[in-house]
């Protein structure tokens, strides 16, 4: 049943994407973006293209794929692609008609103008970009399934990892434990590098983990995802290596509630921009709107950022089934900061996050 609701999801995206094509009067449409080659064939392989027109799609991939696409790929004909991409385009077998889109957004400089010079002027090449955007941002259920099935096995790689937070560890060391777990549980991969920050690193919100050693007395910010079967997951928790500063611990609270009051208020019909401003609010009423200086979330699904942004420039209406995360912090330069994130889907009445672990500040 999987199988077959696979294809009648990706035979959906296909119409979806050919009826925008239509309203654009364009007859072909090159795809170079990975996650959207995925999202509309099945195709995991790391070289691919797609060309997709009205009577039919296909799959460009290299020798090595050759099995993969054949046991993969649904709705595309998959060509083994041996002198490349563009010189199999302009071998003149694919019905490209006048005006071909290319996704720029995704194409190096280099390649877009290959694949010009090889039509040699017969087609009309339309730069398109954010093309899928509107689609892929509303998951079905098999996509909303395998996103929970992530956002689990992070979950249980992050309890497993929290026993060796100790002294004699680096922040270098939980991460690898991070990575090393998410595999073990299932995943495919990290969705990202783990970040792992503590004390005064903390306060860097995208810091890289280092061979510094963990302290006492540190709080400790711990951003972690792992992709399943395609779909990624993101959470982050905040963490104490034993008892911190009540100022610490004051800071905590104000983020566990602005992070819970973001869930409770998200609401279909409103925008990301006015999602962000309730929990923007809250932090500013308490004093630290300069100390919260990034978007309140992002949208997750093949890509663990991808729309709908959910910040001060996102004019995106929420809809069901959107996924996204909500995640303010609190950054004291030098000193400390916390981030509290959650991956939550849209539904009629509500966020409902895929995470279920405490948010109650935990002192190792």
């Amino acid at each position: 049943m999987d199988s077959q609701q696979q294809r009648f999801y990706r035979e959906e995206a296909l119409r979806m994407v050919l009826e925008k094509m239509m309203s654009r009067a364009l007859d072909a449409c090159i795809v170079t973006d990975l996650s959207s080659i995925r999202w509309l064939t099945g195709f995991s392989g790391s070289s691919a293209r797609l060309l997709v027109t009205p009577g039919k799609s296909w799959l460009f991939t290299d020798f090595r794929y050759r099995e993969q696409a054949a046991s993969e790929v649904v709705v595309a004909e998959t060509v083994i692609a041996a002198d490349g991409f563009a010189a199999e385009l302009n071998s003149g077998s694919y019905p490209l008609g006048e005006t071909v889109a290319l996704q720029s957004d995704t194409v190096t400089w280099h390649e877009a103008s290959r694949l010009i010079e090889q039509l040699h002027g017969r087609q009309r090449v339309i730069p398109v970009d954010s093309f899928f955007d509107e689609f892929r941002m509303l998951k079905n259920d098999i996509e909303i399934r395998k996103m929970r099935c992530a956002a689990e096995i992070t979950e249980q790689a992050f309890e497993k990892t929290l026993s060796l937070i100790t002294a004699s560890a680096t922040e270098l060391d939980i991460a690898a434990e991070i990575s090393f777990q998410h595999k073990k549980l299932g995943a495919e991969k990290d969705s990202f590098s783990p970040i792992v920050a503590a004390g005064p690193r903390s306060a860097m919100p995208h810091a890289s983990p280092t061979k510094a050693h963990l302290k006492p007395g540190e709080l400790i910010v711990i951003d972690m995802g792992c992709v399943y079967e395609g779909y990624a997951s993101d959470q982050t928790r905040t963490v104490a290596l034993g008892r911190v500063s009540e100022e610490a611990r004051r800071i905590y609270r104000i983020v566990r509630e602005a992070q819970e009051l973001g869930i409770a208020s998200a609401r279909c019909g409103m925008t990301g921009r006015e999602l962000d401003a309730e929990v923007r609010r809250y932090i500013a009423g308490h004093g630290y709107a300069d100390e919260f200086g990034h978007g309140l979330g992002h949208g997750v699904g093949l890509e663990v950022h991808e729309e709908p942004r959910i910040s001060p420039k996102g004019e995106v209406v929420l809809q069901e089934n959107m996924v996204f995360t909500i995640e303010p912090g609190i950054y004291l330069a030098g000193r400390f900061g916390v981030r509290i994130e959650d991956t939550v889907v849209m539904g009629a009445q509500g966020a409902d996050p895929f995470q279920r672990f405490s948010k109650e500040l935990i002192e190792l």
